[in-house]
């Protein structure tokens, strides 16, 4: 008899207990879409890396490279409450293929034109803005399909291991990115980008409809674009959250510009410290991933703790004396980061219905992604006017006083709703 036969949660937990963290691993969709989320993660942000990289290249400036981050985010901040609605009302699956697809060709484009030389910055400008558009719909779509292959029974477990492999993904991505670029050029990276893509199309299409547990879709209709708003305007637990989430993208998730800054200004080491401080981040993010995987429960507590220690984990890198130890850091620094996002994000998954999840979560990844894009100009800026570390410094103050602030207020609301898990 087939493990992968759809059972129900209470089935379940009659027969073998409480679902366990592993319990999505023994589903054959569900190991097909690890693996999709994983490299098509893994490549988006390589090919992000790519670009912020060859902008360095082409123009010589920080800012410029800000410039490129906000280009690839912030088309999330306009087209993201449109996606969710079209991920709550098409198929998720084939909204994923289309994507994918474009990616593809994006990626391709960019390879073709670095190999030959015929690159400019305002080609590079305007694959940012594709793929940011892009991101915005598939983004959403990967993260509710999962609810769709695993069903009700492994929805819990599921949702955490994706978003940690999503995270992990976008931690290794830039490292394998700066790995692939000091070795063999950008070229290479929107080519191995481009392999990518073309292996989570062959996992897409290996997913078996069958198995699926599929919603049915949001009713359409005028007023379903605001009902995203309006649920989470009702839940202000889940807006802090969401809120929180955005200003951690805005002050500490600027690695591109600030490890670019790093590796040339301060070590004086070049592509090869780039890959370096990538790779040594992602081997943090696995850490991160794997703990987040593992914990049953990780309330809005230990997200606010999560969060001001990702901010002070960056104030103390930024002050390290040496590459040794500024190095070591930055595991702690992926540790935290994927430990603050992957809880985040399965808070805000699980308090959403399922028939505005889509929604929902395309108000939740714009915001993440577009305090993002805010972030790396602000980095930028701050780089150019005061210096790497002082930059560092900053943005990791602010990332701490985010995490005071949000937490007072998911406590005042605790005070007249309830207990704050």
């Amino acid at each position: 008899m087939s493990s992968d036969r759809p059972q129900s949660a209470e089935s379940l937990r009659h027969r073998k207990g409480p679902v366990r963290w592993y319990f999505p691993l023994t589903q054959h969709n569900y190991r097909l879409y690890m693996g999709m989320t994983l490299a098509g993660s893994m490549g988006v942000w390589m090919q992000r890396l790519a670009q912020d990289w060859l902008v360095l290249q082409l123009t010589g400036s920080p800012a410029a490279v800000g410039v490129a981050v906000a280009l690839q985010f912030l088309p999330m901040l306009i087209v993201g409450p449109l996606s969710g609605l079209l991920v709550d009302i098409f198929p998720k699956r084939r909204v994923m293929m289309v994507c994918q697809s474009v990616i593809v060709l994006l990626a391709a484009g960019l390879a073709a034109s670095a190999a030959t030389g015929n690159i400019t910055v305002w080609i590079v400008y305007g694959s940012c803005i594709a793929l940011g558009i892009t991101s915005a719909i598939d983004g959403p779509a990967r993260q509710v399909f999962v609810n769709e292959v695993v069903g009700d029974a492994g929805l819990r477990p599921a949702i955490g291991l994706n978003n940690a492999i999503g995270q992990l993904g976008a931690m290794a991505g830039p490292a394998l990115g700066g790995a692939v670029i000091a070795y063999a050029g950008s070229a290479a990276a929107f080519a191995s980008n481009a392999f990518l893509g073309l292996l989570v199309l062959g996992m897409i299409a290996g997913i078996r409809p069958a198995l699926l547990h599929t919603d049915a879709p949001a009713v359409r209709g005028h007023g379903q674009l605001l009902a995203g708003f309006r649920y989470v305007r009702d839940r202000p637990s889940l807006l802090l959250i969401i809120a929180l989430a955005g200003l951690l993208g805005a002050f500490g998730m600027n690695g591109p510009v600030v490890l670019a800054a790093f590796a040339e200004r301060v070590w004086h080491n070049g592509v090869e410290g780039f890959g370096l401080f990538n790779t040594v981040s992602a081997v943090g993010a696995l850490a991160g991933a794997l703990l987040a995987a593992r914990l049953r429960t990780f309330g809005r507590k230990g997200i606010v703790a999560a969060a001001g220690l990702f901010g002070l984990a960056q104030l103390v890198a930024a002050l390290m004396p040496n590459l040794v130890l500024f190095t070591v850091m930055l595991v702690v620094v992926g540790l935290m980061t994927l430990l603050f996002l992957t809880s985040a994000a399965t808070a805000v998954q699980l308090e959403a219905g399922p028939e505005v999840r889509g929604r929902v979560m395309a108000l939740y990844l714009p915001l993440l992604l577009g305090g993002h894009a805010l972030g790396g100009l602000l980095a930028g800026w701050l780089t150019e006017q005061f210096g790497v570390r002082t930059g560092l410094v900053v943005t990791g103050v602010l990332g701490m006083f985010s995490a005071l602030v949000i937490g007072f207020l998911l406590w005042r609301n605790s005070r007249r709703t309830g207990p704050t898990r």
